[in-house]
């Protein structure tokens, strides 16, 4: 039943495009077959039923030669890089016509299984090479320097050599262009499967194609800590920053503190949930949100944006009661500008990060929000075999969302300019 309303949904897209392209009846008659719609093929467009060499099975013959052709590429009969027979040699092999086997090539140079080239026939597509085990995950990272990251990939490693699998390491620098690149070039490598966290996921991301030639190939992938909105069907693994950004908040509000701050990255999904949990903590403590209260700042920026605006804040005089920073790094950068001027954290001003990286055992440490990097590679990992191993969604045993825990530590203290008032 299933099957016959799918059917007569796609008859129906086969009809509105016939009639918006004037060409379409090529394009049409080859969907159908793709589809194995043979029957309702042949009652669309009966000439070509009359031009077509049928096999038994009511099958053009050039598809059956395309389908036998593409299971020796599947099964490794015919390896990536390797020159398939020629039309002449195929044609004889298979008692079928040159003008059948050049459609059957057609389609599989169509659908990326082939490639050719004038003068020198036609080739397995190196791109196919991912199709048997190679026991290689990709893992593509935004900064492998990063505080985050050695820990994440160690869980993911724990994972994956107890099933054999070495990773292939790469990494972005938050560039989209970078992760296009990165991209184009595990596509003509041997893996089978890949964990990625995306760069700038806030943004649309302009090299989707990408992700469908991965879906194309069978390649299974998962995200880490963001997705591209456009891709939330996706496997992904993230932290509850909304979560997160509202406990460092609501910890502050319960210190006493009304005049808030907050620093968030702007270009990717951690920055904008993480605000969101900011300004429900503002509304639960009956804090009026203040939009000029709120700085964003970008990948681009991240290193100078954030200690300049607290320059500015000093200069102005116009100093807040706790400021609500993106992550560590960011309350590090802060926390230096304002001890210069002789503002004391946490006498004078409240700050929290998140993460608890290195930067939260600052001084007396640093208020935050705990960041399990282990435990979200080993899940990481965790999926990405299931996918690997074909478990169903339903079946699948891996959490999806981890839940922040805050610490507490020396960078924030009773408001005491409320208890003075």
């Amino acid at each position: 039943m299933v099957f016959a309303i799918k059917t007569e949904i796609f008859l129906i897209h086969i009809k509105k495009t016939e009639k918006s392209n004037e060409n379409s009846p090529d394009i049409l008659y080859n969907l159908c077959i793709k589809n194995n719609l043979f029957t309702h093929a042949y009652k669309l467009y009966p000439k070509y039923r009359r031009e077509e060499n049928m096999t038994e099975n009511g099958k053009p013959k050039y598809f059956s030669l395309m389908e036998q052709l593409k299971a020796d590429i599947v099964s490794g009969a015919i390896c990536p890089g390797e020159k398939l027979p020629s039309e002449n040699e195929l044609s004889q092999k298979y008692s079928l016509s040159r003008h059948t086997v050049r459609k059957a090539l057609g389609i599989l140079e169509q659908d990326g299984y082939v490639e050719a080239f004038h003068g020198k026939g036609t080739f397995c597509s190196e791109n196919m090479s991912h199709i048997r085990k190679s026991k290689n995950i990709a893992v593509v990272t935004t900064y492998i320097s990063d505080y985050i990251f050695p820990r994440l990939i160690q869980g993911m490693d724990n994972v994956l050599s107890e099933s054999g699998y070495s990773i292939i390491l790469k990494n972005t620098g938050k560039s989209r262009q970078k992760e296009a690149k990165c991209l184009e070039e595990l596509l003509k490598k041997d893996i089978d499967g890949l964990i990625i966290e995306p760069s700038k996921s806030e943004m649309v991301c302009k090299h989707r194609n990408l992700y469908q030639n991965l879906d194309k190939f069978q390649i299974p992938y998962v995200f880490i800590q963001g997705i591209y909105s456009e891709m939330k069907e996706k496997p992904h693994i993230l932290m509850d920053d909304a979560r997160g950004g509202y406990l460092v908040t609501r910890y502050l509000t319960e210190l006493g503190h009304r005049n808030i701050m907050g620093f968030f990255k702007a270009d990717d999904m951690q920055g904008l949930e993480r605000h969101k949990g900011y300004v429900k903590a503002l509304q639960e403590a009956e804090i009026s949100y203040d939009p000029d209260n709120v700085v964003w700042f970008h990948t681009e920026d991240r290193k100078v944006k954030p200690a300049l605006i607290a320059r500015e804040m000093l200069e102005k005089g116009n100093l807040p009661d706790g400021i609500v920073c993106y992550n560590d790094q960011i309350a590090v950068q802060v926390m230096e500008e304002l001890e210069k001027a002789g503002i004391r954290i946490p006498d004078d001003i409240s700050v929290t990060g998140y993460d608890n990286s290195l930067y939260a055992r600052r001084g007396t440490g640093i208020t935050t929000i705990a960041h399990p990097q282990e435990k979200l590679g080993e899940m990481a990992a965790e999926l990405i075999m299931e996918k690997i191993n074909g478990v169903a969604e339903k079946d699948s045993k891996v959490e999806r969302l981890i839940q922040p825990e805050l610490i507490i530590r020396g960078s924030c203290a009773v408001n005491k300019k409320k208890d003075n008032m």
